[in-house]
Protein backbone atom coordinates (compact mmCIF):
# COMPACT_ATOMS: atom_id res chain seq x y z
CA UNK A 1 0.00 0.00 0.00
CA UNK A 2 2.72 2.64 0.67
CA UNK A 3 4.84 1.51 -2.39
CA UNK A 4 1.52 2.32 -4.29
CA UNK A 5 0.95 5.52 -2.48
CA UNK A 6 4.47 6.42 -2.97
CA UNK A 7 4.48 5.57 -6.68
CA UNK A 8 1.04 7.38 -7.16
CA UNK A 9 2.41 10.74 -5.72
CA UNK A 10 5.70 10.27 -7.28
CA UNK A 11 3.52 10.23 -10.96
CA UNK A 12 1.06 13.45 -9.71
CA UNK A 13 4.04 15.53 -8.47
CA UNK A 14 6.23 14.54 -11.76
CA UNK A 15 3.10 15.27 -14.32
CA UNK A 16 1.31 18.46 -13.16
CA UNK A 17 4.47 20.36 -13.73
CA UNK A 18 5.45 18.64 -16.74
CA UNK A 19 1.94 19.36 -18.23
CA UNK A 20 2.56 23.09 -16.80
CA UNK A 21 5.74 23.76 -18.72
CA UNK A 22 4.75 22.83 -22.28
CA UNK A 23 1.53 24.66 -22.00
CA UNK A 24 3.56 27.65 -20.20
CA UNK A 25 5.99 27.50 -23.56
CA UNK A 26 3.26 28.47 -25.97
CA UNK A 27 3.02 31.68 -23.88
CA UNK A 28 6.31 32.35 -23.10
CA UNK A 29 7.61 34.05 -26.12
CA UNK A 30 10.86 36.15 -27.21
CA UNK A 31 8.83 39.62 -27.96
CA UNK A 32 8.19 40.03 -31.45
CA UNK A 33 9.27 42.43 -33.96
CA UNK A 34 9.10 46.14 -32.65
CA UNK A 35 7.42 47.51 -36.14
CA UNK A 36 6.04 50.52 -36.42
CA UNK A 37 5.42 51.10 -32.97
CA UNK A 38 5.96 54.39 -31.81
CA UNK A 39 8.40 53.72 -28.94
CA UNK A 40 9.11 55.81 -26.07
CA UNK A 41 12.97 56.60 -24.86
CA UNK A 42 14.42 54.47 -22.47
CA UNK A 43 16.57 55.15 -19.71
CA UNK A 44 18.65 51.90 -19.67
CA UNK A 45 20.25 51.97 -16.16
CA UNK A 46 23.31 49.60 -14.94
CA UNK A 47 24.31 49.55 -10.67
CA UNK A 48 27.76 48.27 -10.80
CA UNK A 49 30.09 47.39 -8.05
CA UNK A 50 33.32 46.12 -9.04
CA UNK A 51 32.75 45.20 -12.11
CA UNK A 52 35.68 46.46 -14.48
CA UNK A 53 35.80 42.94 -16.19
CA UNK A 54 32.72 43.33 -18.06
CA UNK A 55 31.21 46.86 -17.33
CA UNK A 56 32.56 48.04 -21.06
CA UNK A 57 31.13 44.72 -23.10
CA UNK A 58 27.81 45.59 -21.08
CA UNK A 59 27.55 49.78 -21.82
CA UNK A 60 29.12 48.29 -25.48
CA UNK A 61 26.17 46.14 -26.42
CA UNK A 62 23.33 48.70 -25.02
CA UNK A 63 24.97 51.45 -27.14
CA UNK A 64 24.26 48.89 -30.32
CA UNK A 65 20.89 49.07 -29.81
CA UNK A 66 18.81 50.30 -33.12
CA UNK A 67 15.12 51.59 -32.99
CA UNK A 68 14.99 53.50 -29.91
CA UNK A 69 16.20 56.53 -28.44
CA UNK A 70 18.00 55.84 -25.21
CA UNK A 71 20.92 57.15 -22.60
CA UNK A 72 22.90 54.76 -20.51
CA UNK A 73 23.40 55.69 -16.99
CA UNK A 74 26.14 53.31 -14.77
CA UNK A 75 25.54 53.97 -10.75
CA UNK A 76 29.37 53.15 -9.55
CA UNK A 77 28.44 51.83 -6.39
CA UNK A 78 32.08 52.53 -4.02
CA UNK A 79 33.83 50.68 -6.20
CA UNK A 80 37.62 49.59 -5.32
CA UNK A 81 38.84 48.74 -8.97
CA UNK A 82 38.56 50.65 -12.05
CA UNK A 83 34.98 50.48 -12.90
CA UNK A 84 34.56 54.15 -12.85
CA UNK A 85 37.47 54.84 -15.36
CA UNK A 86 36.55 52.53 -17.64
CA UNK A 87 32.35 54.23 -17.73
CA UNK A 88 33.98 58.02 -17.66
CA UNK A 89 36.09 57.24 -20.87
CA UNK A 90 33.59 55.96 -22.55
CA UNK A 91 31.13 58.46 -21.82
CA UNK A 92 33.89 61.10 -23.09
CA UNK A 93 33.37 59.61 -26.63
CA UNK A 94 29.53 58.88 -26.60
CA UNK A 95 26.85 61.52 -24.57
CA UNK A 96 24.73 58.56 -23.67
CA UNK A 97 26.92 57.55 -21.64
CA UNK A 98 26.84 58.55 -18.27
CA UNK A 99 28.54 58.14 -15.12
CA UNK A 100 26.83 58.55 -11.78
CA UNK A 101 28.64 57.68 -8.03
CA UNK A 102 26.42 56.67 -5.12
CA UNK A 103 25.98 57.74 -2.01
CA UNK A 104 27.62 56.18 0.86
CA UNK A 105 24.93 53.06 1.33
CA UNK A 106 22.41 53.77 4.19
CA UNK A 107 21.40 51.54 6.93
CA UNK A 108 18.86 49.18 6.11
CA UNK A 109 19.47 49.10 2.46
CA UNK A 110 20.70 46.46 0.01
CA UNK A 111 23.51 47.51 -2.13
CA UNK A 112 22.04 47.27 -5.09
CA UNK A 113 18.45 48.18 -4.31
CA UNK A 114 20.29 51.95 -3.47
CA UNK A 115 21.95 52.17 -6.32
CA UNK A 116 18.91 51.13 -8.92
CA UNK A 117 16.86 53.58 -6.46
CA UNK A 118 19.31 56.67 -7.33
CA UNK A 119 19.35 55.19 -10.46
CA UNK A 120 15.76 56.01 -10.64
CA UNK A 121 16.27 60.04 -9.83
CA UNK A 122 19.02 60.24 -12.64
CA UNK A 123 16.78 59.23 -15.76
CA UNK A 124 15.88 61.56 -17.97
CA UNK A 125 13.48 59.48 -19.89
CA UNK A 126 9.95 57.76 -19.48
CA UNK A 127 10.66 53.91 -19.58
CA UNK A 128 13.05 52.66 -17.25
CA UNK A 129 15.54 49.35 -17.86
CA UNK A 130 17.60 48.03 -14.92
CA UNK A 131 20.11 45.73 -16.42
CA UNK A 132 22.61 44.03 -14.59
CA UNK A 133 26.55 44.61 -15.27
CA UNK A 134 27.19 40.45 -16.76
CA UNK A 135 24.09 40.77 -19.23
CA UNK A 136 24.75 41.83 -23.11
CA UNK A 137 21.82 42.95 -25.05
CA UNK A 138 21.39 42.15 -28.57
CA UNK A 139 20.63 45.30 -30.90
CA UNK A 140 16.95 44.82 -31.08
CA UNK A 141 16.05 43.68 -27.10
CA UNK A 142 15.71 47.03 -26.02
CA UNK A 143 12.92 48.00 -28.38
CA UNK A 144 11.13 44.86 -29.18
CA UNK A 145 11.07 44.78 -25.08
CA UNK A 146 9.34 48.45 -24.91
CA UNK A 147 7.06 47.59 -28.03
CA UNK A 148 5.67 43.73 -25.76
CA UNK A 149 5.32 46.33 -22.88
CA UNK A 150 3.41 48.66 -24.91
CA UNK A 151 1.14 45.63 -26.46
CA UNK A 152 0.64 44.13 -23.57
CA UNK A 153 -0.45 47.20 -21.42
CA UNK A 154 2.33 46.40 -18.75
CA UNK A 155 3.45 48.40 -16.61
CA UNK A 156 6.69 45.96 -16.13
CA UNK A 157 7.76 43.22 -17.92
CA UNK A 158 10.88 41.39 -17.61
CA UNK A 159 13.08 38.43 -19.08
CA UNK A 160 15.14 35.57 -18.50
CA UNK A 161 18.45 35.86 -20.66
CA UNK A 162 20.14 33.25 -21.97
CA UNK A 163 22.49 31.86 -18.78
CA UNK A 164 26.12 30.44 -19.87
CA UNK A 165 27.07 27.98 -18.15
CA UNK A 166 30.75 26.68 -18.20
CA UNK A 167 31.08 24.59 -14.78
CA UNK A 168 29.14 21.71 -13.51
CA UNK A 169 27.23 23.72 -10.45
CA UNK A 170 26.71 26.06 -13.75
CA UNK A 171 24.90 24.21 -15.41
CA UNK A 172 23.25 21.95 -12.74
CA UNK A 173 21.48 24.82 -10.99
CA UNK A 174 21.23 28.02 -13.63
CA UNK A 175 18.81 25.43 -15.95
CA UNK A 176 16.70 25.14 -12.90
CA UNK A 177 15.53 28.28 -13.30
CA UNK A 178 12.98 27.69 -16.25
CA UNK A 179 12.22 24.84 -14.88
CA UNK A 180 10.76 26.40 -11.46
CA UNK A 181 9.25 29.32 -13.96
CA UNK A 182 7.77 27.31 -16.24
CA UNK A 183 6.54 24.38 -13.94
CA UNK A 184 4.74 26.30 -11.38
CA UNK A 185 3.70 29.87 -12.57
CA UNK A 186 0.04 29.62 -14.35
CA UNK A 187 1.28 32.06 -17.22
CA UNK A 188 -1.96 32.49 -18.65
CA UNK A 189 -3.36 33.49 -14.98
CA UNK A 190 -0.27 35.82 -14.60
CA UNK A 191 -1.67 37.86 -17.41
CA UNK A 192 -5.49 37.91 -16.87
CA UNK A 193 -4.50 39.36 -13.13
CA UNK A 194 -2.86 41.45 -10.85
CA UNK A 195 -2.28 39.12 -8.52
CA UNK A 196 0.93 39.29 -6.53
CA UNK A 197 1.43 35.66 -5.88
CA UNK A 198 1.91 35.31 -9.31
CA UNK A 199 4.68 38.21 -9.93
CA UNK A 200 7.44 36.79 -11.48
CA UNK A 201 10.25 38.27 -13.29
CA UNK A 202 14.50 38.22 -13.31
CA UNK A 203 16.80 41.03 -11.80
CA UNK A 204 19.23 40.58 -14.92
CA UNK A 205 16.74 42.70 -16.96
CA UNK A 206 13.59 44.93 -15.25
CA UNK A 207 11.99 47.32 -17.97
CA UNK A 208 9.39 49.39 -16.08
CA UNK A 209 7.37 53.13 -16.88
CA UNK A 210 8.81 55.51 -14.98
CA UNK A 211 5.40 57.19 -13.32
CA UNK A 212 4.11 53.22 -11.87
CA UNK A 213 7.82 52.51 -10.51
CA UNK A 214 7.64 56.19 -8.35
CA UNK A 215 3.61 55.20 -8.25
CA UNK A 216 4.45 51.63 -5.87
CA UNK A 217 7.24 52.89 -4.09
CA UNK A 218 10.25 51.61 -6.47
CA UNK A 219 13.53 50.01 -5.19
CA UNK A 220 12.79 51.96 -2.04
CA UNK A 221 9.81 49.81 -0.74
CA UNK A 222 11.95 46.86 -1.38
CA UNK A 223 15.06 48.55 0.07
CA UNK A 224 16.30 45.44 2.54
CA UNK A 225 15.67 42.79 -0.03
CA UNK A 226 18.27 40.76 -2.02
CA UNK A 227 15.83 39.74 -4.83
CA UNK A 228 14.11 42.78 -6.92
CA UNK A 229 13.62 40.31 -9.98
CA UNK A 230 10.54 39.07 -8.03
CA UNK A 231 9.51 41.45 -5.03
CA UNK A 232 9.60 44.45 -7.79
CA UNK A 233 6.93 43.05 -9.89
CA UNK A 234 5.25 42.05 -6.90
CA UNK A 235 5.12 45.41 -5.77
CA UNK A 236 3.64 46.99 -8.85
CA UNK A 237 0.89 44.12 -8.47
CA UNK A 238 0.17 45.12 -5.20
CA UNK A 239 -0.52 48.64 -6.51
CA UNK A 240 -2.64 46.94 -9.34
CA UNK A 241 -0.55 47.25 -12.46
CA UNK A 242 0.63 44.51 -15.14
CA UNK A 243 3.36 42.92 -15.42
CA UNK A 244 4.15 40.06 -17.96
CA UNK A 245 7.67 38.29 -18.88
CA UNK A 246 9.45 37.21 -22.32
CA UNK A 247 12.08 34.64 -23.41
CA UNK A 248 15.05 36.68 -23.73
CA UNK A 249 17.13 33.88 -24.80
CA UNK A 250 17.98 34.74 -28.19
CA UNK A 251 18.27 38.85 -26.65
CA UNK A 252 20.29 38.54 -23.91
CA UNK A 253 22.54 36.53 -22.34
CA UNK A 254 24.31 36.95 -19.29
CA UNK A 255 27.75 34.51 -17.54
CA UNK A 256 25.69 35.05 -14.04
CA UNK A 257 28.93 32.74 -11.71
CA UNK A 258 31.78 31.44 -12.91
CA UNK A 259 32.33 28.97 -9.99
CA UNK A 260 30.84 26.86 -7.52
CA UNK A 261 31.27 28.38 -4.87
CA UNK A 262 29.64 31.55 -6.38
CA UNK A 263 26.93 29.62 -7.70
CA UNK A 264 26.09 27.92 -4.70
CA UNK A 265 26.11 31.32 -2.21
CA UNK A 266 24.87 33.62 -4.76
CA UNK A 267 21.73 31.41 -5.13
CA UNK A 268 21.19 31.31 -1.79
CA UNK A 269 21.87 35.03 -0.49
CA UNK A 270 18.34 35.68 -1.72
CA UNK A 271 16.54 32.08 -1.26
CA UNK A 272 14.43 32.37 1.86
CA UNK A 273 12.26 35.59 -0.55
CA UNK A 274 11.85 32.71 -2.96
CA UNK A 275 11.35 29.22 -2.75
CA UNK A 276 13.26 28.90 0.45
CA UNK A 277 10.75 30.87 2.34
CA UNK A 278 9.96 29.29 5.80
CA UNK A 279 6.25 29.19 4.67
CA UNK A 280 7.52 27.66 1.39
CA UNK A 281 10.34 25.66 2.08
CA UNK A 282 8.78 22.35 3.14
CA UNK A 283 5.90 21.88 0.82
CA UNK A 284 8.38 22.94 -2.08
CA UNK A 285 11.07 20.13 -0.73
CA UNK A 286 8.78 17.70 -0.95
CA UNK A 287 7.02 18.32 -4.55
CA UNK A 288 10.48 18.46 -6.35
CA UNK A 289 12.02 15.34 -4.38
CA UNK A 290 8.84 12.83 -4.98
CA UNK A 291 8.21 14.55 -8.49
CA UNK A 292 11.87 15.10 -10.03
CA UNK A 293 14.12 13.11 -7.61
CA UNK A 294 12.05 9.79 -6.61
CA UNK A 295 11.45 8.54 -10.02
CA UNK A 296 15.00 7.53 -10.48
CA UNK A 297 15.02 5.85 -7.06
CA UNK A 298 11.97 3.78 -7.53
CA UNK A 299 13.03 2.43 -11.10
CA UNK A 300 16.34 1.16 -9.25
CA UNK A 301 15.05 0.22 -6.16
CA UNK A 302 12.01 -1.65 -8.25
CA UNK A 303 13.63 -2.63 -11.20
CA UNK A 304 12.25 -5.41 -12.72
CA UNK A 305 9.16 -3.38 -12.58
CA UNK A 306 7.45 -6.46 -13.90
CA UNK A 307 7.36 -8.02 -10.79
CA UNK A 308 5.04 -5.48 -9.18
CA UNK A 309 1.71 -4.04 -9.33
CA UNK A 310 0.06 -3.17 -12.31
CA UNK A 311 0.05 0.43 -10.45
CA UNK A 312 3.70 0.21 -10.10
CA UNK A 313 4.30 -0.97 -13.78
CA UNK A 314 2.67 2.30 -15.36
CA UNK A 315 3.59 5.09 -12.76
CA UNK A 316 7.10 5.15 -12.28
CA UNK A 317 8.09 5.03 -16.32
CA UNK A 318 5.42 7.94 -16.57
CA UNK A 319 7.08 9.56 -13.77
CA UNK A 320 10.45 9.42 -14.72
CA UNK A 321 9.11 10.45 -18.09
CA UNK A 322 7.58 13.48 -17.14
CA UNK A 323 10.57 14.21 -14.88
CA UNK A 324 13.26 14.66 -17.27
CA UNK A 325 10.74 16.02 -20.19
CA UNK A 326 10.89 19.56 -19.19
CA UNK A 327 14.61 19.74 -19.02
CA UNK A 328 14.99 17.65 -22.36
CA UNK A 329 12.54 20.34 -23.79
CA UNK A 330 14.77 23.10 -22.16
CA UNK A 331 17.65 22.16 -23.53
CA UNK A 332 16.74 23.02 -27.38
CA UNK A 333 14.42 26.07 -26.45
CA UNK A 334 16.77 27.88 -24.38
CA UNK A 335 20.48 26.46 -25.22
CA UNK A 336 21.21 25.20 -21.98
CA UNK A 337 24.26 22.36 -21.62
CA UNK A 338 22.65 18.84 -21.55
CA UNK A 339 24.66 17.91 -19.47
CA UNK A 340 22.39 19.54 -16.51
CA UNK A 341 19.17 17.95 -17.91
CA UNK A 342 21.02 14.46 -17.79
CA UNK A 343 21.88 14.83 -14.12
CA UNK A 344 18.75 16.89 -13.03
CA UNK A 345 17.74 14.51 -10.29
CA UNK A 346 21.22 15.60 -9.22
CA UNK A 347 20.63 19.34 -9.67
CA UNK A 348 16.99 19.11 -7.65
CA UNK A 349 19.01 18.25 -4.66
CA UNK A 350 21.42 20.43 -4.80
CA UNK A 351 18.75 23.25 -5.08
CA UNK A 352 16.69 21.86 -2.36
CA UNK A 353 20.26 21.82 -0.42
CA UNK A 354 20.61 25.46 -1.57
CA UNK A 355 17.17 26.27 -0.20
CA UNK A 356 17.57 24.87 3.26
CA UNK A 357 21.28 26.13 3.77
CA UNK A 358 19.95 29.59 3.30
CA UNK A 359 17.12 28.88 5.71
CA UNK A 360 19.53 27.43 8.28
CA UNK A 361 21.40 30.34 7.65
CA UNK A 362 18.61 32.69 8.51
CA UNK A 363 17.40 30.66 11.54
CA UNK A 364 20.63 31.09 13.13
CA UNK A 365 21.52 34.64 12.47
CA UNK A 366 24.18 34.26 9.67
CA UNK A 367 24.70 37.02 7.60
CA UNK A 368 25.27 37.38 3.99
CA UNK A 369 28.10 38.51 2.45
CA UNK A 370 27.65 38.88 -1.23
CA UNK A 371 30.05 41.79 -3.96
CA UNK A 372 31.94 42.77 -0.50
CA UNK A 373 29.29 43.89 1.59
CA UNK A 374 27.66 41.97 4.59
CA UNK A 375 23.96 41.63 5.27
CA UNK A 376 21.51 40.20 7.30
CA UNK A 377 19.59 37.55 6.22
CA UNK A 378 16.52 38.47 4.54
Amino acid sequence: MILTVLTVASAVFAVVPAVLFCVNLRLYRGPGPAGATALPAVSVLIPARNEEAGIEAAVTSILESVGVELEVIVMDDSSTDHTAAIVARMAAVDARVKLERAAPLPAGWNGKQHACWMLAHAATHKTLCFVDADVRLAPEALARMSAFRIHQQAALVSGFSRQITETPMEWLLLPLIHFILLGFLPIARMRRETDPAFAAGCGQFLMVDREAYFAAGGHAAIRATMHDGLLLPRLLRSSGYRTDLADLTTLASCRMYTNARQVWHGLAKNATEGLGAPRRIVPVSVVLALGQVMPIILLVWLWPLSAHSTIVRLCVPLALTASWLPRVLGVSRFRQDWRGAVLHPLGILLLIAVQWYALIGKCIGRSVRWKQRSYATP
